[in-house]
């Protein structure tokens, strides 16, 4: 059994030489086409670097450009060639000059000749086709396409959409059945002639040429007339990504093309120098090659597709940023957010540090500064306590802050009087822990020691930013953890919410000990909401708040028993 090769190139000629050599050492007859936009010095060049060779040919240069029928044509004369100058072919093999043989040739021909009568082609109706890109799958073989999709984008475009608008349709010639599949084919010699001795060949050339991407199909729908085994596969492993753009194999690849099901490898980069070395030896890399894998390189080209569509979560860079239709978690690890615990408990920060092992901050979203924890200036990735850097994009400082304090939890403190472009953000991001005091905001007004008619006007705008904010994580978009308490459902049982947050933050952390934070005294603040009642302004969202007689009571019972480690 012998094979024979046909290669179409156009760049990197130095590797197609190489490659033609390798392959014509191995007993298989070569005819080259180089696309004639390349140029005329690196033609003569290959040309001199396989002077020695005696079975290498080369056919009328054509310039092909992607998508065009040009293809098909070099093609179609290279086979020609192939079969009337090497009557002992009996396989003929299409490739490209960026087409890497990574099994030895003896084990493709030794294959090949386990199986003499199939057609190894991918040859798909196009009903049940699922990787073409853009939306032409059927109407690649029913509309007209004069013009070039690279070169004359606009003609191309319009065109199509004057023909749908019109309902223009073609017919196809007698007896075709659509077909895609893979360009790189390996057929039967008995199969390469019929194609080319096709009774109906002028005509159906002439349908083809008005056909978009023609060398997906014109072979891969003449083979169903004329071939009598096919095996709808190609033998060479080519992946795309998911804009139809084909994935180009590195040095770093080299475990990967190991474990390919495949015999060739497209396309490999031409300054893939341990590629070249490794699989255009003698032996061909036999000694290392394992067993095929084809289920692991699946999985890690589709790893591939998602990271490229969707990145890593809570990355964001110049050269991606995630779409929003697309996302899903918006920042890279779990954080905290809380609302009103610092006005009620002075030493929250420190105890929520110890209870959680983590890092907490205090306001970072204040109009002031930046509240980093322990008072730094710059923080972990460059971040700095500017509230001008900050705001000039909320979100990129929080996902930096996350994204480079990973394996750390991050806690913050926000409220009613910090900058509140952010809020939709946390909102709507799974990793957020939102908890929530409301009325809290109205300590820190009373303990200024300021008359309630002189901090009405101030109080009546915190209370509406935080009723935003909370009608905010109760709204359809919030896929951030929320936990709400009025500030009357805190003060009587503090030990309840303040274990919750712990629990769920770090659910194995040793958090639950007796010794619980003390909260701010609020002798007094019963009178202080009743002042500002009395001045017109309604404090709602602090619930049902005791007076000053009911807070000087003993203390009720708790809710539900603690549980002290």
């Amino acid at each position: 059994m012998t094979l024979g090769v046909i290669m179409l190139c156009h760049a990197a000629l130095d590797r197609t030489a190489q490659l033609a050599r390798h392959w014509a050492m191995h007993g298989c007859p070569v005819v080259i086409h180089v696309d004639a936009r390349s140029p005329q010095a690196q033609f003569d060049s290959l040309r001199t670097a396989l002077k020695d060779l005696p079975d290498i040919r080369f056919t009328r240069r054509l310039p092909c450009e992607w998508g065009t029928f040009e293809i098909v044509q070099a093609t179609l004369e290279a086979a020609s060639r192939m079969l009337a100058e090497f009557p002992q072919v009996d396989r003929v093999l299409l490739a490209s000059g960026s087409c890497l043989p990574i099994k030895p040739v003896r084990a493709l021909q030794a294959h090949l000749a386990a199986h003499p009568d199939t057609d190894f082609i991918e040859s798909v109706t196009t009903a049940d086709v699922g990787w073409t890109i853009g939306g032409l799958n059927e109407e690649r073989f029913t509309l007209r396409f004069p013009f070039k999709w690279k070169s004359q984008r606009r003609l191309f475009d319009g065109y199509v959409r004057l023909q749908r608008f019109f309902r223009l349709r073609r017919r196809l010639p007698p007896g075709l059945v659509p077909h895609l599949g893979s360009q790189w084919w390996c057929l039967t010699r008995p199969t390469l002639q019929a194609i080319l001795q096709h009774p109906d060949r002028a005509r159906i050339d002439r349908y083809f040429k008005l056909v978009w991407i023609p060398d997906e199909s014109y072979f891969q729908s003449l083979v169903r007339q004329v071939s009598n085994r096919i095996e709808s596969r190609s033998l060479t492993l080519s992946k795309f990504d998911y804009q139809g753009r084909p994935y180009i194999f590195y040095d770093d690849h080299l475990h990967l093309l190991r474990q390919a099901d495949a015999f060739i490898a497209r396309k490999a980069w031409p300054q893939a120098q341990l590629l070249y070395d490794t699989f255009l030896t003698p032996d061909g890399d036999r000694a290392h090659a394992a067993a095929p894998s084809p289920g692991k390189i699946n999985r890690l080209f589709a790893k591939a597709v998602e990271r490229r569509v969707n990145g890593r979560p809570g990355l964001y860079m110049q050269s991606r940023f995630p779409i929003h239709a697309r996302r899903g978690t918006q920042s890279a690890a779990p954080y905290g957010v809380f609302s009103g615990f610092g006005a009620l408990v002075p030493e929250f920060k420190p105890w929520l540090s110890r209870a959680l092992d983590a890092r907490v901050h205090g306001h970072l979203f204040a109009f002031d500064r930046v509240q980093f924890a322990d008072g730094e200036t710059v923080f972990k990735g460059g971040l700095s306590d500017s509230p001008t850097l900050r705001d000039y994009n909320p979100r990129s400082f929080l996902t930096n802050l996350i994204w480079n304090t990973k394996g750390e939890t991050q806690c913050f403190q926000f409220g009613p009087e910090d900058e509140q472009e952010i809020a939709p953000f946390i909102a709507s991001d799974p990793n957020a822990s939102i908890f929530v005091v409301s009325g809290a905001f109205a300590i820190p007004l009373w303990q200024s020691g300021r008359s309630a008619a002189e901090v009405r006007a101030e109080a009546a705008r915190l209370q509406k930013v935080e009723s935003d904010f909370i009608d905010l994580l109760k709204g359809p978009e919030t896929k951030a953890r929320t936990r709400i308490w009025s500030l009357t459902e805190f003060i009587e049982n503090p030990a309840e919410p303040l274990e919750q947050l712990a629990d769920l933050l770090n659910p194995r952390a040793a958090h639950r000990t007796g010794e619980l934070p003390l909260l701010v005294d609020l002798h007094g603040f019963g009178s202080f909401l009743q002042d500002l009642r009395n001045q017109g302004m309604a404090p709602v969202l602090m619930g049902d708040f005791p007076s000053d007689a009911d807070l000087a009571l003993p203390s009720p019972p708790f809710a539900r028993p603690r549980v002290v480690r």
